[in-house]
């Protein structure tokens, strides 16, 4: 490990340290109970895995703002296939491969026609939103109970040493894709294209395939985000994870990912996301309203940005 990479980690474990330690003397020392900390993990499983996904394609300078809808369109199209009497891992790679396909249509035209990441994946955003509602008839989909329900479960009594399936499906996605990044050929294409896209197409990156395999990928990252948002609806609802893309791509920036492109680190965004889940769960137990909580993410994310862009000048 780099320096440059202990410097882009040690600045949100820091920003981490100091907001966990600022509830814990407002709250008191339960708030680093067990079930709190089961209930921080669950509440930052699904954030983290979209993240995941969005890490990869911040790195390589894009941007992917349908990553909401496509969890919507994830839960519908599981809720969907458990109806009709599909086998519960069937229906789950089915809603991963519809994400997928979701991702594969933003990749082909941003690399194809010559688009703008946010102009496509904006109008992807409302356009699969729209598929979602009308596959459910703009309702909720009930589906009958099944281990998927189980993924994110809240832990039973004398259980306080295990952790929900769904964070341990978590860990290894992050430790898979941060694999990806650090010792692939196609981690090394991701950060070259989002350093310099036209120096790394002069030196022989196929810019236009890994643009379009890493969109696939966070898609269907999404679409495991979507899994474990069914598992704690355990229905299919095309309304969820409205605002959902602004809470993962606050993530990855708060964890030291640029905008710019070509930076980026898996542990970076877990700790943006589990900072944020810090925030949330310290402002519901203190009592504090909503908007205190919106103001001091914001205001996060606004200085993670300065900090950026004061390192880069």
């Amino acid at each position: 490990m780099n320096s440059r990479t202990l410097i882009d980690i040690g600045g949100p474990l820091l920003g981490l340290v100091f907001v966990a330690t600022l509830f814990g003397i407002m709250i008191g020392p339960h708030f680093f109970a067990p079930a709190n900390l089961d209930l921080l993990a669950r509440q930052t499983a699904i954030v983290c895995t979209a993240a995941l996904g969005m890490t990869m394609v911040i790195v390589s300078g894009g941007i992917d703002l349908s990553v909401g809808s496509v969890v919507a369109l994830t839960t519908v199209a599981i809720a969907l296939l458990l109806r009709n009497d599909f086998s519960p891992a069937v229906a789950a790679l089915g809603g991963i491969g519809a994400a997928a396909a979701c991702g594969l249509a933003n990749g082909v035209l941003i690399t194809r026609l010559r688009m703008v990441p946010f102009i496509v994946t904006l109008g992807m955003m409302i356009l699969v939103r729209g598929a979602a509602k009308g596959l459910a008839d703009e309702r909720r989909i009930e589906a009958p109970s099944t281990w998927l329900n189980d993924l994110l479960r809240a832990l039973g009594r004398g259980e306080s040493g295990l952790m929900p399936p769904g964070i341990w499906i978590l860990v290894v996605l992050a430790l898979l894709v941060a694999f990806a990044l650090r010792y692939t050929r196609f981690g090394r294409h991701l950060f070259a294209i989002g350093s310099n896209e036209r120096t790394a197409r002069l030196c022989g990156v196929p810019v236009n395939r890994v643009k379009v395999v890493v969109y696939i990928l966070a898609a269907a990252l999404g679409g495991v985000a979507g899994v474990m948002q069914f598992s704690r609806l355990s229905v299919g609802d095309p309304t969820v994870a409205f605002g959902l893309e602004l809470a993962v791509i606050a993530a990855v920036i708060i964890g030291g990912g640029s905008l710019l492109g070509g930076r980026g680190t898996v542990a970076g965004t877990i700790l943006g996301a589990t900072t944020m889940a810090v925030i949330a769960i310290g402002c519901s137990q203190k009592g504090l309203p909503n908007w205190v909580q919106e103001i001091v993410t914001g205001g996060i994310i606004v200085l993670a940005v300065a900090l950026d862009r004061w390192r880069e000048s």
